[in-house]
């Protein structure tokens, strides 16, 4: 999952590269020593792995954009992916929910990098309160 604008923009870039190294293979000719399947699951190999950088960028700009919304949690285990999506949803950078907090971005960038792990479960209910309040106030805007 892209958690911030700095690997959104790595993950971007990671896939232009997987997008001209496609393209590369395609257009050219196996090497003498390479069979032809083995040349195609080269191929393949690399568009699924574009596929799934594609899949990424698109769930971060759609989390974003405000076009995506969070589901309901199904156990305890999804919530510190639901918080990481709710603070992009909210359009909070990890800096911006740190300076509601009173925290160091630094911090925030250690819990979302932890899936929250070193979190107290009083700091996770403050991330849940500053993200709840943000969203409401955006749905009555």
């Amino acid at each position: 999952m892209i958690k911030n604008e700095r690997q959104y923009r790595i993950t971007r870039s990671q896939a232009q590269k997987f997008q001209r190294a496609i393209h590369e293979l395609e257009k050219s000719v196996p090497a003498d020593k390479v069979h032809p399947v083995l040349h195609a699951a080269q191929i393949n190999a690399l568009r699924s792995q574009f596929k799934d950088l594609q899949d990424e960028l698109s769930e971060y700009e759609k989390l974003r954009g405000g076009k995506q919304t969070i589901a309901e949690l199904e156990s305890f285990e999804q919530l510190p992916s639901a918080l990481i999506q709710a603070r992009i949803a909210a359009g909070l950078s990890q800096e911006q929910l740190a300076d509601r907090l009173g925290l160091k971005a630094q911090q925030i960038q250690r819990y979302e990098a932890t899936e929250y792990r070193s979190a107290s479960l009083a700091r996770v209910a403050e991330v849940v309160r500053v993200l709840k309040a943000i969203n409401l106030s955006r749905q009555t805007h």
